[in-house]
C-alpha cells in the first residue's frame, strides 16, 4: 500500500512506538556508566593478571576514568578534574603532594597568565585592532584572505597563550569579516575563514611553548616527572620552522582548494549597524598599553636561556600589570566576573594525572610493555622517529591531546636507553604526535569553535583529514631532516 512500518499499526495490534531521541543527560549517564565499568574491569583486570600494587590498580582505573571523560566530554573538563582529586584523597591513592602537584607546577601559572591576557586583549579592543590591520581587506583574493587570518591567528599565538581565548576572540571578528565581504551563513567561502583560523590558532601554536594546553602539560610533566626545563627558544627553533611555519602554509592552500570561491557582496552589502566598521583604524588608548605589555612579555619568554626567568612567572608578572587597580587595562571585577578560571582546574587535573602516572609506578609498568612492541632497540634513526611520533598519535586519538605528554613522559628515560637517543630529542616526538590532529573531539577548543562558528563537523573532518595525511607524509620526514640539522639527533 505504500504505507511505511512505522506509518501504519499492524492490524489487531497496537501501534508501533515511536523511538524517541535520547536526551542529553541521559547521553551523559550512560557516557559515566560505561567509563565507571571500564575503569572498574582495568582495576580488576590488573590485580587478577598482575603483581602490581593495591594503589598502582586503583590509580590505574582512575586514571582510565578522567582521561575518557576528557575524551568523551562524559562531564565537562574541570569537573572531571575535581572528580580526579576527590577519587584519589578518598581512596588514599596517592599523597597530596602528588594528587594536587599540578597547583605547584610553572605551568599552571603560566596558563594563569594566559587567561588574564586574553581577556585583556578581547577587552580593551586590541584583538580587533589587529584583526582590521591583518585581515580587513574586502578587495582581495580568497587565499589572501585565508592567509590573513592565518597570520592573524599566528600572531595572536604569541601574544596570547590561551587557545581557548584566542579561539573566542578570533570567531566574532571573522564572522563579522564574512559578512562584510558577502559571504551568507552556509557558503563554502563563510565557513573556509573560519575553520583556517581556527585550525591554526592550534596547530602552529603547538610549536609555540606556552600557547596550549598540551605544550603547557608537557613542561608540567617534564619538570615533575624528568626534573628538566623546557627553553622556549629551544623549543621554537625546533618546532617551529616545519611544524609551525610550513603546517600554515599547506593550511592556507588546503583551506583555499576546498572552500575558496569569489564572494558576492550584493548577498551583504554592509555589516551589522550595532558591529564596529572594520575599516576604522583608529586604536584605543588602552590597547596600545596592552600592546606594549604583550611586547614586553614576549620579549621575556623569547630570552629566557638569558635571563634564567620562567614564562610562567613573566605571564603572571604581566597579569599582574592587567589586573592592577587603576591601570586601565581591565576593570576591577574582571577576575571575578570577565575571565573564566575553569581553563585553570582542567589543566591542573591534567598534570596531577601525569604526576599520578609516573608516582604510581604506572609508567614503569606500561614502559616495558609498550617498549616491548614498538621497534626502537637497535632500530635506525628515522624508524625510531617515526615509532615514537605514531605512538603519540595513537595515545592523542584514544585520550585527546593534553594526554600524551601526560602518558608518555614517564617513558622516556627508558626509551632514551634503548635508543641511544638523549630525553630531550625523545621527549620532542611527542609534539609530532600532539600537533597532528585527526579528529576535532582530540582538541576542546576546536570544538568550540566549530560550535559558535555553525562550522559543519564533515566539513572539518574533511579539511582535518587531509592536513593529518599532509602531515605524516610531508612534514614528518621534513621535521626529522631539521632535527638532523640542528643536532637533536
Amino acid at each position: 500500500m505504500g504505507n511505511s512500518p512505522d506509518a501504519l499499526p499492524m492490524q489487531g495490534g497496537p501501534a508501533a512506538p515511536k523511538r524517541m531521541p535520547l536526551s542529553a543527560q541521559t547521553k551523559r549517564t550512560l557516557h559515566l556508566g560505561l567509563l565507571v565499568a571500564l575503569a572498574v574491569a582495568v582495576s580488576a583486570g590488573l590485580a587478577a593478571w598482575s603483581d602490581l600494587s593495591r594503589d598502582t590498580v586503583l590509580a590505574a582505573g582512575l586514571i582510565v576514568f578522567t582521561v575518557g571523560s576528557w575524551a568523551t566530554g562524559a562531564l565537562p573538563e574541570f569537573l572531571t578534574s575535581l572528580v580526579f582529586f576527590l577519587t584519589a584523597m578518598l581512596l588514599a591513592i596517592a599523597p597530596p603532594a602528588v594528587v594536587f602537584s599540578g597547583f605547584t607546577s610553572n605551568a599552571l601559572w603560566l596558563v594563569f597568565g594566559g587567561l588574564v591576557l586574553a581577556g585583556a586583549v578581547d577587552l580593551t579592543g586590541l584583538g580587533r585592532a589587529l584583526a582590521v590591520r591583518i585581515a580587513g581587506g574586502t578587495d582581495r583574493a580568497y587565499w589572501q584572505i585565508v592567509a590573513g587570518l592565518v597570520a592573524l591567528a599566528v600572531l595572536l599565538a604569541f601574544l596570547v597563550p590561551s587557545t581557548m581565548g584566542r579561539v573566542l576572540l578570533m570567531v566574532p571578528l571573522v564572522l563579522a569579516l564574512a559578512d562584510r565581504m558577502g559571504y551568507p551563513r552556509g557558503s563554502k567561502g563563510r565557513t573556509g575563514m573560519l575553520l583556517a583560523p581556527i585550525l591554526a590558532t592550534y596547530l602552529v601554536a603547538c610549536t609555540i611553548l606556552p600557547a596550549n594546553v598540551p605544550n603547557l602539560v608537557l613542561i608540567g610533566a617534564s619538570e615533575t616527572v624528568l626534573g628538566t626545563t623546557i627553553r622556549y627558544g629551544d623549543y621554537f627553533l625546533l618546532h617551529f620552522p616545519v611544524l609551525g611555519a610550513a603546517k600554515a602554509v599547506i593550511l592556507v592552500a588546503v583551506i583555499s582548494l576546498l572552500f575558496g570561491h569569489r564572494p558576492d557582496p550584493a548577498a551583504h552589502p554592509a555589516e551589522a549597524a550595532d558591529t564596529p566598521s572594520l575599516d576604522d583604524r583608529r586604536v584605543p588608548g588602552p590597547a596600545r598599553r596592552l600592546a606594549l605589555v604583550l611586547l614586553v612579555t614576549l620579549a621575556c619568554w623569547a630570552t629566557d636561556s638569558l635571563h634564567g626567568i620562567s614564562p610562567a612567572w613573566v605571564a603572571l608578572a604581566a597579569a599582574i600589570v592587567c589586573l592592577w587597580p587603576g591601570g586601565g587595562l581591565l576593570p576591577p571585577d574582571a577576575l571575578a566576573r570577565k575571565i573564566s578560571l575553569v581553563p585553570f582546574v582542567y589543566v591542573s587535573g591534567v598534570l596531577g594525572v601525569a604526576r599520578l602516572i609516573d608516582a604510581s609506578g604506572l609508567g614503569a609498568w606500561l614502559s616495558d610493555r609498550l617498549l616491548a612492541v614498538l621497534p626502537v632497540a637497535g632500530a635506525s634513526d628515522g624508524l625510531v622517529f617515526a615509532s615514537l611520533s605514531s605512538l603519540a598519535v595513537v595515545i592523542g586519538m584514544v585520550a585527546t591531546m593534553p594526554a600524551i605528554p601526560a602518558t608518555l613522559t614517564s617513558l622516556v628515560p627508558d626509551v632514551s636507553q634503548m635508543t641511544g637517543w638523549s630525553d630531550h630529542a625523545v621527549l620532542m616526538t611527542q609534539v609530532m604526535g600532539f600537533s597532528t590532529v585527526v579528529l576535532p573531539y582530540q582538541v576542546p577548543p576546536l570544538i568550540v569553535g566549530l560550535a559558535i562558528s555553525g562550522i559543519p563537523i564533515r566539513s572539518a573532518v574533511r579539511a582535518m583529514l587531509i592536513l593529518a595525511a599532509v602531515t605524516v607524509v610531508l612534514l614528518w620526514p621534513l621535521a626529522f631532516l631539521w632535527w638532523q640539522v640542528v643536532g637533536v639527533i
